[in-house]
């Protein structure tokens, strides 16, 4: 099998985040959403994926990713020339798939299980198509499937009147007969092929498609705020999981920390945080859910429920929450007012 990840679109909910480069690239507990996407495709035993690019900052993917070699797959990179949908995006991998089932996963798709037993399972049958769902509180705005006695019976792209609760998440098992049936397809209103209208149609073909529902962590990271909860999330399962010979110095009052980090005796922790290297924090508040991204220098500030990317510097008494500080950025302030912010690469604010 092979896999497939879905790096393009404007990201047009995330600006000025994405002016200077795409969302998928945006960490969380300080690493790019796209990684956790590559690293579980990695972990089915599939290497050979392919990334599809397209829009601002498509040479920053092939500068993180590269070949792939260091991430211990192969990667082929594939232009799409504008946003044109995911079936659009998935037929363009036409000739690097061949004869091979795939895997394709939007690349702002974050999940906290091992998918290894679906793959396999999936490599084993033969079904045309499995789809991974997960339960939502608000299906209007999510690709829907509606079940019935264990069955899909139809597939909807936000549907005014939802029968279901059933979101289809942005992970998808197929096999090269899904290219035959996007051909077929007409653009949508919003000018698009959409994924859900080329399933809903393979399923009324001949009803062969499976699905596994997603009972733990999934989040579609399509705005600041899913960006920010999938964070805390994250960095909880880091801090459960933590490995002290793997990327961090240590642990300590549910905090993880990075080699050459110094938190001063003034600063109180409340976790769970993850402070990247290199860091400096003093007189200081940080947490819940907050990350420190590597080369950052923190005084005198009240962080919550934030991401603060690498080589920021916040000298200030503001009380930040809710917030996504872009790397280099800068923030002075005297008045310690609380405040929410979203900046770009490289703001500096003096208040």
């Amino acid at each position: 099998m092979k896999g497939i990840i879905l790096h393009g679109g404007h990201g047009t909910r995330l600006r000025p985040l994405t002016h200077t480069g795409p969302k998928q690239l945006l960490p969380i507990a300080n690493k790019p959403m796209s990684q956790f996407c590559l690293e579980t495709i990695e972990k089915t035993g599939i290497t050979e994926i392919a990334i599809i690019i397209g829009g601002v900052g498509s040479n920053k993917v092939r500068e993180y990713y590269g070949d792939g070699k260091k991430f211990g797959v192969k990667i082929t990179y594939i232009e799409q020339d504008e946003p044109r949908g995911i079936a659009h995006a998935i037929r363009l991998c036409k000739d690097f798939i061949g004869n091979e089932k795939f895997l394709v996963f939007l690349g702002d798709n974050i999940i906290q299980r091992n998918i290894s037993d679906v793959v396999k399972i999936f490599k084993n049958s033969n079904y045309d198509a499995t789809i991974l769902l997960c339960e939502v509180d608000n299906p209007s705005r999510f690709g829907i499937a509606d079940v019935e006695n264990d069955k899909i019976t139809k597939i909807t792209e936000k549907p005014k009147n939802p029968k279901s609760n059933l979101a289809v998440t942005g992970i998808y098992l197929l096999t090269p007969k899904i290219f035959g049936i996007i051909d077929n397809l007409k653009p949508s209103w919003r000018n698009e092929f959409e994924i859900t209208e080329a399933l809903d149609n393979l399923l009324k073909e001949n009803n062969n498609i499976s699905f596994e529902i997603i009972t733990n962590y999934w989040k579609d990271t399509g705005t600041p705020e899913d960006i920010i909860h999938a964070n805390g999330e994250i960095i909880k399962l880091k801090i459960k999981l933590f490995h002290p010979e793997l990327d961090f110095g240590g642990i300590q009052d549910n905090a993880i920390w990075g080699e050459g980090s110094k938190v001063e005796s003034n600063v109180v922790i409340q976790g769970p945080v993850l402070i990247g290297k290199n860091c400096h924090i003093s007189s200081s508040s940080i947490g819940p859910n907050v990350s420190v991204g590597d080369n950052t220098i923190i005084s005198g500030a009240s962080i919550e429920n934030s991401i603060i990317m690498e080589n920021c510097k916040i000298n200030s008494s503001t009380k930040i929450k809710n917030s996504i500080i872009a790397n280099n950025s800068e923030i002075k302030e005297e008045e310690g007012i609380k405040k929410t912010f979203l900046l770009g690469e490289g703001s500096k604010i003096s208040l």
